[in-house]
């Protein structure tokens, strides 16, 4: 039976850092949209995690507007962490 519910901690919290993840992506597109001022110490941190998050997808569009450019590649990068973040913890709770 402990094998079980560790099993469905992990899952769990697999889940909730994918969550985070996507959050923090979110929370820059939100951010960026707004014009949110940059000289902020908290839009500082948000904008380097994403782009560290994001860092495979940040610029994989070319389109030519900025607001679309980050919206997809960020937008992409919360998606594919969503996704994949619950699908591993969705077979780490199976089993």
């Amino acid at each position: 039976m402990s094998r079980y519910s560790s099993g469905n901690r992990a899952g769990a919290v697999v889940a909730i850092v994918a969550d985070i993840m996507a959050l923090i992506l979110g929370l820059w597109i939100v951010m960026y949209l707004l014009d949110a001022n940059r000289a902020n110490e908290l839009v500082q941190f948000v904008h380097d995690v994403a782009n560290w998050l994001a860092g495979w997808s940040r610029d994989l569009f070319t389109f030519d507007k900025a607001w679309a450019r980050v919206v997809a590649g960020y937008g992409l990068a919360a998606v594919v962490y969503l996704f994949v973040g619950h699908a591993i913890a969705g077979r780490m709770q199976r089993h």
